[in-house]
């Protein structure tokens, strides 16, 4: 949904109730799959966190805040790991990439390491965390569209796991650097294998009028595979990488995907006699956002794309028995990340706009907003929320929860029920903000981002500190107050 060049009030639906949103019958209850695991109410009826309540949280560290579920975030972690070594068992097992870019910082970066998943990064900030923490250099993959010199050189020296292609300029480029540090670079090639995510079209990669690696039907990525081969000093082509978008709900898009992959995978075993040793599916599984998100589980995942990998590489196998399958692996992100955590708000201004004779509407203002959720605004993206700090027996309203920056598409959740009786200084939690929130935060207005904040076994931690105003400063260079003038 692309907003409309009018404004808010031409946009497509607008002002009516989404029919995927029904009255709920209890407003205090939580439905588990929009929620981290630890998350309740206690006997006043206040959100908790692995038995931490919400307005604790909010005394303690403010708002607004990401607080984060530690616990969940390793199980989800670890339901990866082993539900898809579980999946592809057949075919010796999967590594499951970790995409830092949904959300990554050094203790997540930790607990990564620590569950034994690989680490898929973008640049070179994302690797420093990595570094940081004493990431295994081998366990961890680099991708971009256009990585700078910089940023490969620092890929090279550190040693990672692989490097994701994306373009010929790129090839040349590693190669020149690969053979100046007298290494040969790992690398694989992303191929745009023309699946179409039904997804929205900012975050559908795989199709071809897009930023991302190279066409498989005008035949770029078998050229980009001639390239690697014939530079084989500098450069070791592990295997291939398709990545077909976010937020997807079934398998069949993988399926395509892997047929396309594994046909050009055939080409160049035939062709060159290489068998290549890897295959990467990558990411996107989609989680619950609202009541109308029907995610499939890990479990779910690891065996339905087991399978279809299973299927896909039957007659490759049958027609070179010499060949072992080369090994899969997946980049999950925003389903790992994304449920683990929620943004608490505290309500400020309530105000009801009448927007036309048949419609009013209650608008909630936080302090907050797209400065620490982008995603609304940027395409359109679904959330939904509850009363935090207490319950109500009050009636429910329809309202819109927004945020305090000078922007009409300042929108937190669109459509929510709560209580009729909210106020200010009421607090409200949006869950589902783990991933691609944080990761999207900025400064909009000079508002300084929220801390993250880990809750494990009934104790609460600042992971990421809160931004202050001197940290928002800190990168003016022309300070000096100018002398005032008088006034003729």
């Amino acid at each position: 949904m692309r907003a409309h060049e009018a404004g808010t009030l031409h946009a497509d639906g607008y002002g009516i109730t989404p029919n995927w949103l029904p009255e709920p019958e209890d407003l205090s209850a939580l439905m588990p799959q929009l929620w981290a695991r630890n998350t309740a109410r206690d006997d006043s009826g206040a959100l908790t966190v692995a038995g931490v309540p919400v307005t604790d949280i909010a005394r303690d560290f403010g708002t607004a805040a990401y607080v984060l579920d530690e616990d969940d975030f390793r199980e989800r972690a670890r339901a990866f790991r082993d539900d898809f070594s579980a999946g592809f068992e057949s075919l010796g097992g999967a590594d499951v990439y970790y995409a830092g870019k949904a959300f990554l910082c050094t203790a997540v970066a930790r607990w990564i390491m620590e569950e034994g998943l690989y680490l898929d990064t973008c640049t070179g900030g994302e690797m420093a965390v990595a570094q940081r923490v004493g990431f295994p250099p081998e366990r961890v993959a680099l991708h971009g569209n256009n990585k700078s010199r910089a940023e490969l050189r620092q890929a090279l020296e550190w040693g990672v796991g692989r490097i994701v292609v994306d373009s010929f300029a790129e090839i040349d480029r590693i190669a020149e650097i690969a053979a100046e540090l007298g290494v040969v670079a790992p690398v694989m090639v992303r191929v745009t294998v023309g699946v179409e995510a039904h997804t929205h079209e900012f975050i559908a990669t795989a199709h071809e009028d897009q930023k991302f690696g190279f066409s498989l039907a005008g035949g770029f990525a078998r050229e980009a595979v001639d390239r690697i081969v014939a530079k084989g000093e500098s450069l070791h082509l592990l295997g291939l990488h398709s990545h077909i978008g976010s937020q997807i709900f079934d398998t069949s898009g993988f399926e395509i995907a892997a047929r396309r992959l594994i046909e050009l995978h055939t080409e160049i075993a035939d062709e060159h006699g290489i068998h290549l040793a890897e295959l990467d599916l990558g990411g996107g599984y989609g989680i619950a956002y609202t009541s109308e998100h029907d995610p499939l589980t890990p479990r779910q995942l690891g065996e339905q794309m087991g399978g279809l990998v299973e299927r896909e590489l039957k007659a490759f196998l049958e027609d070179h028995p010499q060949a072992a399958a080369p090994r899969v692996s997946i980049e999950p992100g925003r389903a790992i990340a994304g449920p683990s955590a929620f943004t608490l708000y505290e309500i400020g201004t309530i105000k009801d706009v009448e927007v036309t004779s048949e419609l009013t509407r209650t608008y909630v203002s936080v302090d907050g907003g797209m400065s620490d959720n982008v995603r609304t605004a940027l395409y359109g993206a679904d959330y939904s929320c509850a009363l935090a700090s207490r319950t109500s027996e009050a009636e429910q309203r329809l309202v819109r929860v927004v945020g305090r920056h000078c922007e009409s598409g300042d929108i937190v959740v669109m459509d929510e029920y709560l209580p009729e009786d909210i106020t200010a200084g009421d607090l409200i939690a949006v869950p589902g903000t783990g991933a691609y929130c944080r990761s999207l935060s900025n400064q909009y207005n000079h508002t300084p981002r929220p801390p993250v904040i880990a809750v494990r076994d009934g104790a609460a931690r600042v992971i990421v500190r809160r931004e202050t105003i001197d940290d928002l400063l800190a990168l003016d260079v022309d300070d000096t107050p100018i002398p005032s003038q008088e006034v003729r």
